[in-house]
């Protein structure tokens, strides 16, 4: 039977993985059994993805990314090359955890950073946007932009990945949002 994705003649995958339609993972990655991925996302260079973890469809993992036990990606979720996740909140070599692990989710459309850090036990918002190099050690809420370390909320973001201007209007495809208590919900008009 032939397979409707792609996996480089260099990576590994476990049994019992489910992996969906038209997805692509390249060179030197290790998928673990139990993962679940959807269609369509594009796994780059050496990229892990543990035992039991779930990925939504369209999501697009750079190189260089772990995406541990415990952390859960929504549809259309971007890590940038060699971000980071942690599952652990305590973690010490000679004390096992027992896959008793903080959960981490991160909503659908939430773009991270290359080089970002998401502390386990939190959840990034929809369409927010953490920046380069920032540490993410709260909850984040939809639409936010995120940056340094600590990360904090230096602003908003459309759906569309653009930076919002102060009445909360996008300049680039020019949808509008109103703060609600999740973030920001955008006004249909």
């Amino acid at each position: 039977m032939e397979k409707d994705y792609f996996v480089h003649e260099s990576s590994y995958v476990d049994e019992n993985v489910t992996i969906g339609k038209g997805t692509k993972i390249w060179h030197f990655s290790h998928i673990q059994k139990g993962a679940l991925i959807g269609e369509n996302c594009s796994l780059g260079q050496n990229v892990n993805v543990a035992n039991n973890v779930k990925i939504g469809n369209g999501v697009r993992i750079q190189n260089n990314v772990s995406v541990y036990e415990g952390v859960e990606l929504e549809d259309n979720v971007f890590c940038g090359p060699s971000c980071v996740f942690t599952n652990v909140t305590t973690p010490r070599s000679h004390y096992s955890v027992h896959g008793n692990y903080a959960k981490t989710l991160v909503k659908w459309g939430a773009s991270l950073g290359a080089n970002s850090t998401i502390v386990c036990g939190h959840t990034v918002g929809r369409s927010a946007l953490i920046a380069a190099g920032a540490v993410v050690t709260k909850d984040v809420k939809d639409h936010a932009l995120m940056a340094g370390v600590p990360a904090k909320q230096i602003g908003w973001v459309c759906e569309c990945g653009e930076r919002l201007n102060v009445e909360l209007h996008c300049d680039k495809c020019g949808k509008r949002y109103k703060e609600a208590k999740a973030g920001l919900t955008e006004i249909k008009i």
